[in-house]
């Protein structure tokens, strides 16, 4: 198999573009132009000409560009321009002619955007609507935030069938103004794009990539939908913001290319699986918003044309840059001359204007009549819940460097290592007492403009968490993120519920409204929508990220029932629930059954996990002592298989021990809480016997630690 060599190119730099703004024009010659949309509300067209970029027409709206698609004639080529900003849709032709401007009345600004024929899908964070010759069609309101939109190709379906991706982890088949089915997929989908750009051979294969950093395919059937494959995100990278299918390693078959918000952009190939293989990885330091394939610079050379976050339009090139010496050498210094000299000019053009500019601001701060004012800058922001280690990712993305990002938590959270995170952290001594238990400094090295930290919570414990982002600009300024710390924070959304174990129920019954409850809930579980579903009756799912346990959540006007086979989660729930009822003065009736069986069900869940913990730790206790005896001992023969396997994986057992800081603690903290909870519904307190619990632990026995939970009243 060939190798993928790709060089980067840089092209220009626009303003701050989002995901989906950036599209590969329909080839017109033997080159393609490209169009990209920013957060300023410029449209630009541009293609190259010996290097050189060259504008084929620019134009502009008043509010950011939030996508940028583009549309044909059903099964002919996409060659027309349509940008979405606000709530208006503008069309243009590929030479820039604007034949189309549509306001489309919508309550909500369109965050996504796709057209298919005549067909024009427009989707606000609730709200999608079908439009046909700019007349209202269709509309369907989802009960979660929608990430995006596709339609089937209509031609090969022979109806209209729309695709929303939506935040709680579904993707939403239409038909009309009605919901056809939903398919789980196993993570928030956040980008959706054609298989193979026509859907595959039926027209009915979609790819969506989810924030978690995982890809899938799915077959969208006439009643079921069939999972076809899905790529796990094993090397924990970033979250999917991109995806392409073009011919990168020309061998005939379309490949997937994949943009990610770390920076990273990957290329998989189908060889003699349905499932596609790795192929290629580029890793920048700026969140990949758009990635699309084509030949843009130099006729013959396919590329992988990206856009940035910051702005930044580059291409990963086939084309050797570098030339063999020879004729071709000399006309290749000759380009690379005159684009050195364009580059100075412009570049003293920019000095300029700069000292210009520096002037003027010097004069203005030095006169009487000189108003101070703060410098806003936008934040690229990612607060996300990761189901692989249970822990939170918060990621940080500005278009000028970072100087430095202090965090503040009023709650117990530990900080995890980032392999990807260069910052230099310092922590800083804490009172818990004053309500004040992380204060954390990141100090940034020059350039970086992304940082990411990952977060871990203890379940039950709630508050806040506070970023102070400090860029490197002046005057020097300051802007601070909130992010809450939910009682259940890390529970995920779910769509299944496995009635076949033993569930303790937690009732409550009072004068209350459907929304107040939904709120309530919203301040303790994660992924909830803000709003509650339409309807009478509301049902929400969860899974336990850490433990693998279940909770059910069903409730109406004055009535809410919760199940869960962990009798803390129950717990937890009983506590906040009556704190936020007595906020509002409603009386609570609460009533509860706990299932005796619960308990020991989920000690044996907790079981693998605490005892690969354990088993760690004593590997890494070894790690020494056996090194010390490599030094003194020539032969090793006498050595046992599992002491010569400790040896030989030392570093990556450190490296993985670590990665857990306080995973042990966490495992007996959780079956402290399950100890004291079990009996606390039973009005016993046990907290006297928590520390004959402990010792139990540090000598851990699963047969010993289930007789104790029984025999301890």
């Amino acid at each position: 198999m060939m190798e993928l060599n790709l060089n980067r190119v840089d092209y220009l730099q626009v303003g701050i573009t989002g995901p989906k703004t950036m599209q590969v024009l329909p080839m017109t010659s033997k080159t393609q132009k490209v169009v990209v949309g920013d957060c300023d509300g410029a449209l630009r067209c541009f293609g190259l000409r010996k290097g050189q970029v060259q504008d084929v027409f620019q134009a502009s709206s008043k509010s950011k560009l939030s996508h940028v698609v583009l549309g044909g004639q059903p099964g002919g080529a996409r060659d027309r321009i349509f940008a979405s900003s606000g709530a208006e849709v503008k069309a243009y032709t590929k030479k820039g002619k604007n034949f189309l401007t549509f306001d489309t009345n919508m309550s909500e600004p369109i965050q996504s955007l796709y057209v298919e024929g005549t067909d024009l899908f427009a989707c606000g964070n609730f709200a999608f609507n079908h439009y046909r010759d700019c007349k209202d069609l269709n509309f369907y309101l989802s009960s979660d935030q929608i990430n995006d939109v596709v339609c089937l190709p209509a031609d090969k379906m022979g109806t209209v069938t729309p695709v929303l991706a939506c935040k709680d982890r579904v993707l939403r088949v239409l038909k009309d103004s009605e919901l056809l089915y939903e398919a789980e997929v196993p993570g928030p989908p956040v980008v959706m794009e054609l298989f193979g750009n026509t859907g595959g051979d039926e027209g009915n294969e979609i790819l969506y990539g989810t924030s978690d950093g995982r890809v899938g395919l799915m077959q969208i059937g006439q009643l079921v939908p069939n999972h076809r494959w899905e790529l796990p995100n094993t090397k924990r990278s970033g979250g999917i913001l991109c995806l392409d299918s073009y011919d990168i390693t020309a061998d005939g078959v379309l490949d997937l290319i994949v943009g990610r918000d770390d920076g990273q952009v990957e290329v998989y190939s189908y060889d003699d699986t349905d499932e596609p293989v790795f192929r290629y990885n580029y890793t920048g330091n700026e969140s990949i918003t758009s990635v699309k394939g084509g030949i843009v610079a130099s006729a013959n050379y396919d590329e992988i044309v990206c856009s940035t976050y910051a702005g930044w339009v580059f291409a990963l090139t086939t084309e050797h840059l570098t030339k063999e010496a020879g004729p071709q050498h000399i006309a290749a210094n000759a380009a690379a001359v005159a684009k050195i000299g364009n580059l100075k000019s412009e570049l003293e053009g920019l000095q300029q204007k700069v000292s210009e500019e520096r002037e003027k601001y010097q004069q203005t701060a030095t006169s009487k009549t000189a108003v101070s004012a703060v410098p806003i800058f936008p934040i690229n922001d990612k607060f996300v819940l990761n189901k692989d280690d249970a822990s939170y990712s918060l990621c940080l993305e500005l278009q000028s460097p970072i100087d430095n990002v202090l965090l503040q938590s009023d709650v117990p959270v530990d900080l995890l290592d980032v392999d990807k995170n260069s910052a230099v952290v310092s922590f800083s001594a804490c009172n818990p007492e004053e309500g004040n238990f992380l204060l954390a400094t990141y100090r940034c090295q020059a350039n970086t403009t992304r940082l990411e930290v990952k977060i871990r919570s203890i379940e039950g414990q709630y508050g806040t968490l506070q970023v102070y982002i400090t860029p490197r600009i002046q005057p020097k300024t300051c802007q601070l993120k909130f992010y809450p710390i939910k009682p259940l924070s890390l529970h995920q959304r779910t769509h299944v519920f496995d009635e076949n174990r033993p569930h303790n129920t937690l009732t409550l019954k009072g004068q209350f409204s459907l929304t107040e409850i939904h709120s309530w809930l919203f301040f303790c579980l994660p992924e909830l929508p803000e709003k509650p579903p339409a309807g009478d009756l509301a049902s929400f799912q969860f899974s336990s990220t850490f433990l693998d346990t279940q909770l059910d959540c069903t409730y109406r006007k004055g009535e809410a029932t919760f199940r869960s086979d962990n009798i803390s989660t129950i717990s937890i729930l009983k506590d906040i629930l009556s704190k936020e009822a007595t906020k509002k003065k409603i009386r609570l009736d609460i009533s509860y059954e706990v299932n005796d069986e619960s308990v020991p069900y989920t000690l044996k869940m907790i079981h693998p996990k605490l005892e690969y913990q354990l088993l760690l730790a004593k590997k890494v206790q070894l790690i020494d002592a056996l090194k010390e005896l490599q030094v003194n001992e020539t032969d090793l023969s006498f050595m046992a298989p599992e002491y010569e396997s400790i040896l030989k994986e030392s570093e990556q057992l450190k490296e993985e021990f670590k990665k857990q800081p306080c995973h042990l603690e966490r495992l007996y903290g959780m079956i402290t809480d399950l100890f004291i909870d079990k009996y606390k519904f039973k009005g016993q307190n046990v907290k006297s016997k928590v520390p004959s619990l402990l010792e139990l632990l540090d000598s851990y026995d699963l047969d010993a630690l289930l007789a104790f939970f029984e025999n301890c009243s």
